[in-house]
């Protein structure tokens, strides 16, 4: 049984898909948590998802629409900061910037920038059943 008001497996499948770098699968994951779920966790899922799907516009060439949740997902993950749920938040966070710097550092209207594979971050739980 667990401990957690939320459903815990879907949480943990949301990670694997999104390491395995199937970002809209891991969005649908984590979006059923999000839809479920109305406490103080809700803004923490709904970062996640946003996470996700930034990663799937800047690997679909949508800069525009992953600098856009790029922006989002941060700001509803800061305040989870430096961790929450096992998640190291400033990890994440740091490394998403990282992957998605050249997104952020362009002025180009519809710049043409190519995700970086080995920049790609991903989410490893510390302390958390």
């Amino acid at each position: 049984m667990s401990e957690h008001p939320f459903n815990v497996e879907k949480y943990h499948e949301g990670i694997e898909l999104f390491n395995d770098v199937e970002f809209f699968e891991a969005h649908d994951a984590w979006e059923e948590l999000w839809q479920e779920y109305h406490a103080d966790d809700r803004k923490f899922f709904q970062g996640l998802i946003q996470v996700a799907v930034c990663l799937h516009h800047f690997g679909n060439g949508n800069i525009r629409g992953a600098k856009k949740l790029f922006i989002s997902s941060t700001a509803y993950l800061e305040p989870f900061s430096p961790t929450h749920l096992g998640c190291n938040i400033a990890k994440l966070i740091r490394e998403l910037t990282a992957c998605c710097q050249e997104i952020l550092d362009s002025t180009e209207e519809f710049p043409k920038i190519d995700i970086i594979p080995d920049l790609i971050p991903e989410i490893h739980l510390e302390g958390f059943e």
